[in-house]
């Protein structure tokens, strides 16, 4: 039996597996019992008065081990950097379900490729090039919701300073941010305000925040609320100087993402070309790039190429990446 035609009956099989089980874990989501009591939990808060904000202190993702997949997937190395990065994003999805969904993606871009009389090792270094897809969008979004937060930042700290000058304890500051401010840093506030009414110290409080959300600038904000509680001080006077600080840092890194915009451009250009170069030309002539996955030195050719590329990719991003 033909080698690829063995591949493609395995393909099938296990693609047959993923989307009953992803059936399974979308129908245990949306009506399996506990998705009916975690909506009856959160009705009842928001009938109580304490909205939805509240509510996110209760739903907890540990409801993600559903199924023997989900299972599966919560025990592989890194899972728990994708959970992380899950909440950073502020997407409301499980792990599992984001684990299946790459899954997924992989198998249908083999698929299609082999459907389309591909090489069976470019079907297979696409399909497993396809599993960047979706990291990269979970990136994209986590890298957005924080900087929003960093540009809403500067304006936290300034109304916190103002509540303290009027006479205001912290936790009231803290709760004038949440619902004065919009998300994300305002949902990120209702959570350390409320953690301190439920009677965290303040400093916790505040690493916490510190440790959910990784701001350098909230780094800060978060460090002087803690060393003035243990040493005193004007903290308005600090939160007024942390806030003109942050402002003055957020133009300067606007003005260096402009300058080097062009560059990483050109980066992102001379990553992607060779490989869409590639894939185009041997959707246009299967036959006209064979000798070079066929022969000994052809290989050799592409293991180096890709290495040189590698070091390319290292030395334009790092050119390119600019801290302020």
């Amino acid at each position: 039996m033909d080698l690829a035609f063995t591949m493609f009956l395995l393909v099938c099989f296990l693609a047959a597996v993923l989307l009953l089980e992803g059936a399974f874990l979308l129908w245990s989501d949306t009506r399996g019992g506990e998705a009916r009591q975690l909506e009856r939990r959160l009705r009842a808060l928001h009938a109580g008065g304490h909205g939805v904000q509240a509510s996110s202190l209760i739903k907890a993702r540990e409801s993600d081990r559903v199924g023997a997949l989900g299972r599966l997937l919560l025990a592989l190395p890194r899972v728990g950097r994708v959970e992380k990065m899950l909440q950073q994003a502020g997407i409301v999805m499980k792990t599992s379900r984001f684990l299946f969904t790459t899954g997924l993606l992989i198998v249908s871009v083999f698929l299609v490729l082999l459907v389309l009389r591909q090489p069976l090792w470019l079907a297979a270094m696409l399909g497993l090039g396809a599993a960047l897809l979706p990291f990269l969008w979970l990136g994209a979004a986590r890298q957005r919701r924080l900087k929003r937060i960093e540009a809403q930042l500067p304006d936290a700290v300034e109304l916190i300073a103002r509540a303290l000058r009027a006479g205001h304890a912290f936790p009231t500051a803290l709760q004038m941010v949440a619902e004065e401010l919009p998300d994300p840093i305002g949902g990120e506030f209702v959570a350390a305000f409320e953690e301190v009414n439920y009677g965290l110290p303040i400093s916790d409080a505040m690493l916490n925040l510190a440790a959910r959300v990784p701001v350098e600038d909230l780094r800060f904000f978060a460090v002087a609320v803690v060393l003035q509680r243990e040493t005193g001080g004007n903290l308005a006077e600090i939160l007024d100087n942390i806030g003109k600080l942050i402002r003055e840092r957020f133009k300067l890194y606007g003005t260096v993402r402009v300058l080097s915009a062009e560059g990483r451009m050109s980066a992102w250009v001379l990553t992607l070309l060779p490989f869409a170069a590639a894939l185009m030309l041997n959707l246009a002539s299967p036959g006209f790039m064979e000798v070079l996955w066929k022969d000994p030195a052809g290989a050799k050719l592409i293991m180096l190429a890709l290495l040189a590329m590698a070091c390319g990719v290292v030395w334009m991003w790092r050119i390119v990446k600019i801290r302020v």
